[in-house]
């Protein structure tokens, strides 16, 4: 079986076609142009705005025409990741699927369901000849996922919609009324560079293994953070002479980083007990996570002598500076049990023979905590002798409790599944704070199908799950009320 045969068949067919064309955040011509080529020969009203983002329309059906114009919202663009060892080019290459048990994976990438479940949801309704709904608009936007270049863009007046339901949230049965806002760091701290000492030895240390994920919807897992990690070993014999070269790690600001390594240099007098000290620690950090990331790895392998160090003293001042980053939870929400309130990752490190930077991701349901832990970090860079730019700013998401979407959708989900939904915040970040400022008299829902890992080469999408959210959107587009 394939995911073209899964039910329902309009939701994985069109799933199936998303993961033929290539489309990471900032990449999506290719997924754009089919979109654009699919509205077509489904005859349905298609235009590209500015900033490349896809609006749709489609008339009530027959009998609906009174009923409230309803919104699609979901996001055309997806996270990278693929598993080391894995060789895979996101800007060329299909997605190849497997079906696990109740479960669509992809082969050692992230497999795009967020939010290509989304869309392909959109497209089963748009392309519907027997769906009942009122007036309909859909907006699929570019580059969700490193930015949320679409949202930001969308122009004042373009939709015309009384409701909005996002189809971007990761687990069925719950319907999420809030989200948090988030903000970009980026650290530059500026180094100087001389010849490498006679006697010192080079050496590639590498970290891995570990699970890596989504850094909104699973940063209070207690899953590591392997830059974090790397540094630690780097700290541990820091007084033995250890000059750093060159330092990657993690690549998406919005995933938590899973592999790292740095190139470094130390006295020949002092190898075999630098090495010993990382055994060391490595059996620390395995002991320590042994339950949370039991693939963790450390190695290392001696290298070609390098040409170049970094200074002893802008060595000590990195590594110093990554001990004392804050990162992961914060703080967790007073007003919602078990929310996080307030995180930052310290998603992606780099030296470029001049400057380390650290990029990273702060998100916060709190406004002013957001502001406040940003500028933690740029006391920080300022203390350390660099600079912090902040960017991408966007707030969060609001509850509504007395929003008349979301007491029809509860309704809806009950007459439907003889149960009531959950009503939720997410500490993610959803396009419906940034829309929502651009359109405030906008009743907004988002829900979706169950997803673990996304972000990761792990994620996963739940098919029984992925039944009850098409079938849920379907009964509650026909169950929009009638425009007051």
């Amino acid at each position: 079986m394939t995911i073209k045969d899964l039910e329902p068949k309009e939701l994985w067919s069109n799933f199936y076609s998303l993961t033929r064309c290539p489309r990471p955040s900032k990449h999506e011509g290719p997924v754009r142009d089919f979109l654009v080529k699919w509205a077509k020969e489904n005859k349905i009203d298609c235009r590209v705005d500015k900033v490349g983002n896809i609006i749709l329309s489609k008339p009530a059906t027959k009998g609906m025409e009174d009923r409230c114009t309803t919104v699609l919202q979901a996001h055309m663009d997806m996270v990278p990741q693929a598993r080391a060892g894995k060789v895979h080019d996101f800007e060329k290459d299909p997605i190849e699927t497997k079906i696990v048990d109740d479960w669509v994976y992809a082969c050692d990438t992230t497999l795009g369901a967020d939010d290509g479940l989304g869309v392909a949801a959109i497209m089963g309704v748009f392309a519907s000849k027997t769906a009942k709904h009122g007036p309909l608009e859909a907006l699929i936007t570019t580059d969700e996922e490193t930015g949320m270049t679409g949202a930001f863009g969308l122009k004042p007046g373009e939709l015309h919609g009384d409701y909005l339901l996002n189809l971007d949230s990761e687990t069925e049965g719950e319907l999420y009324v809030g989200c948090a806002g988030g903000i970009d760091a980026t650290v530059t701290l500026p180094y100087a560079t001389e010849k490498a000492p006679a006697g010192f030895v080079a050496y590639r240390l590498t970290l891995g293994g570990l699970k890596g994920g989504h850094s909104g919807m699973e940063i209070n897992t207690g899953r590591a953070n392997v830059n974090k990690l790397l540094f630690r070993h780097l700290r541990w014999v820091a007084e033995c002479g250890l000059r750093l070269v060159s330092v990657n790690g993690g690549n998406m600001r919005n995933a938590i980083p899973r592999d790292a390594e740095a190139v470094i240099a130390f006295p020949k007098e002092h190898e075999e007990c630098i090495l010993a000290e990382f055994d060391k620690v490595a059996g620390w950090v395995k002991n320590e996570l042994s339950s949370v990331e039991p693939d963790f790895f450390m190695k290392y392998e001696k290298i070609r002598m390098v040409q170049k160090v970094m200074t002893d003293a802008d060595t000590q001042k990195i590594i110093n500076f990554m001990m004392v980053a804050p990162n992961g939870v914060i703080r967790m929400s007073r007003d919602m049990e078990g929310l996080v309130e307030t995180s930052l990752n310290l998603a992606i490190v780099k030296t470029n023979g001049k400057n380390f930077t650290l990029q990273s991701l702060l998100r916060s349901s709190v406004d002013t905590a957001k502001d406040a832990l940003a500028e933690r970090l740029v006391c920080l860079a300022e203390l350390a002798g660099g600079s912090c730019k902040l960017s991408g700013a966007y707030s969060g998401w609001k509850p509504n409790m007395q929003s008349p979407l979301l007491a029809s959708m509860k309704k809806t989900y009950k007459r439907l599944f003889k149960k009531e939904p959950a009503v939720v915040a997410i500490h993610a970040g959803l396009e419906c704070g940034i829309l929502g400022a651009k359109y405030p008299e906008m009743h907004m829902i988002s829900f979706g199908p169950t997803l673990q890992s996304p972000h990761s080469p792990d994620e996963r999408a739940n098919i029984p799950s992925s039944k009850k959210f098409y079938d849920f959107l379907l009964a509650a587009l026909e169950d929009i009320p009638v425009k007051k």
